[in-house]
C-alpha cells in the first residue's frame, strides 16, 4: 500500500547553528537523553528537534539504503512518521524535544 511513504520525510541538519538560535529556541530548557554506541529501531510520531552535544549518527530510512549522517553541534529537525534505524557509533548526548500535539493522555 503505502510502502514508500516515507520517501519524502527527510532529517534536515542545521549544522553548528549559532549561538544566537540556540538561545532562541532556549535549547538548555530542553530535556536531554543519551545512549551508547550501537544500532536502534527508532519510530518518530511527533516531529523532533535535537541539539546533539555528543555523539555520532548515521540514520537509515526504513527501507533505504541511503544515510544522514549527524554529530557534535548539529540541529537536527526528525520528521513526524518516519521509521529509521540509528547507527550510533560515539555515544550520543542530546537536547531534544517533541512538537507538540493535542492533549493525548489515556
Amino acid at each position: 500500500m503505502a510502502s514508500d511513504s516515507s520517501s519524502n520525510l527527510r532529517i534536515t541538519i542545521e549544522s553548528n547553528p549559532p549561538e544566537s538560535r540556540l538561545a532562541e529556541l532556549n535549547i538548555k530548557c530542553w530535556p536531554k537523553w543519551g545512549c551508547s554506541p550501537g544500532k536502534y529501531q527508532l519510530k518518530f510520531d511527533a516531529e523532533e528537534t535535537c541539539y546533539l552535544l555528543k555523539g555520532k549518527v548515521k540514520a537509515y530510512p526504513k527501507g533505504s539504503s541511503e544515510f544522514v549522517e549527524f554529530g557534535v553541534g548539529d540541529l537536527v529537525t526528525i520528521p513526524k512518521g518516519l521509521h529509521c534505524t540509528w547507527d550510533v557509533s560515539v555515544a550520543v548526548d542530546k537536547y531534544y524535544k517533541f512538537e507538540s500535539t493535542a492533549a493525548s493522555s489515556s
